[in-house]
């Protein structure tokens, strides 16, 4: 889904009970207008690897996954 829109992206996380994870400040935006689901963590990172993005959400991972089980909350921003 690399070159979909961001509503879109958005519905199929939505309707496929996924979360999303992006660096998109406007995804960040959309996400706050158009309510929950789906969950989205923002990662603020500017330019960087692939690698350097693996490496934060694996040093992350069980703050993700707390993120993740709290329903009480729908976006997270990393670092």
């Amino acid at each position: 889904m690399k070159a979909t829109d961001d509503p879109r992206v958005l519905d199929y996380a939505k309707n496929n009970d996924f979360m999303i994870v992006s660096k998109d400040v406007d995804m960040h935006d959309l996400r706050l207008v158009s309510g929950n689901p789906p969950k989205v963590i923002w990662l603020r990172l500017g330019n960087c690897s692939t690698l350097q993005v693996e490496n934060l959400l694996r040093r992350d991972f069980d703050v993700i996954k707390l993120f993740y089980e709290d329903e009480s909350v729908s976006l997270h921003a990393l670092p």
